[in-house]
């Protein structure tokens, strides 16, 4: 049995606008093992974000194989990728992606419901997966009354909710502060010291500086992929 979670051979992504064929990825192959802590990263247009697609199941290759968790995904229908990243990935946005009249315990439980558990273990796991992020005295609040770094540990624990395979971030501190970035970073760590494999795409290289492996891509391709010897730590700790 692999230890990798993630296998990608000689993946490509093309896209057709009119009469230009736009090269997204040119034959990446990239290997990540159950329990690592990934950084995607490279400049606008290197391809990080497609190649974050397509390893959150939510686009599939042009050619090459992908196995996720040791089951081919490549050519998958719309469903039943949809059916293997609810049950695999947790994703967090920039964005955060609340829902804005839900209260913190509604925007957590929310993939369980597709999971088709009770309301009793949805309210139940919601609230241990809120109380992880030292949230829980915030539960009944909604995304206008939490601050952006709340908003983003809301975001977490509705990602690690239904304890998926992989924790995929895009950008999860672009739109906070740098104080807020760290406590978001802190998180991060606590999530990956657990076992949790992590993936975070970004393009800031304090931030990639968390990570235990970087792996940058330009043009299309890898352009190095290296164990991080200088791991940062995040410099505060969670904050109200």
């Amino acid at each position: 049995m692999s230890k990798n979670i993630i296998e990608t051979h000689e993946i490509s992504k093309r896209y057709v606008m009119g009469s230009e064929v736009i090269e997204a990825l040119k034959s990446v192959t990239i290997n990540v093992k159950k329990g690592e802590y990934v950084a995607f990263m490279g400049p606008s247009g290197s391809g990080k974000s497609t190649l974050m697609n397509i390893v959150g199941c939510l686009d599939t290759p042009t050619s090459g194989s992908y196995i996720l968790n040791g089951q081919d995904v490549s050519n998958m229908s719309e469903n039943a990728l949809a059916e293997v990243r609810n049950k695999e990935i947790g994703f967090v946005f920039q964005t955060f992606n609340l829902l804005p009249r839900q209260t913190s315990l509604e925007n957590v439980a929310l993939p369980l419901i597709y999971a088709g558990y009770s309301k009793a273990d949805r309210t139940e796991k919601a609230m241990q997966a809120l109380k992880n992020v030292g949230l829980d005295h915030r539960a009944s609040h909604r995304p206008n009354e939490l601050s952006g770094g709340q908003r983003q540990r809301v975001a977490v624990a509705r990602a690690l909710v239904n304890d998926p395979s992989i924790l995929l971030a895009d950008e999860p501190t672009g739109n906070l502060d740098t104080k807020t970035s760290y406590e978001i970073m802190d998180l991060f760590d606590q999530i990956h010291s657990k076992g949790n494999t992590v993936i975070m795409v970004t393009h800031e290289e304090d931030i990639a500086e968390y990570a235990h492996r970087i792996v940058r891509l330009r043009d299309g391709l890898v352009e190095t992929d290296r164990v991080n010897a200088n791991i940062r730590k995040a410099r505060s700790f969670i904050q109200d």
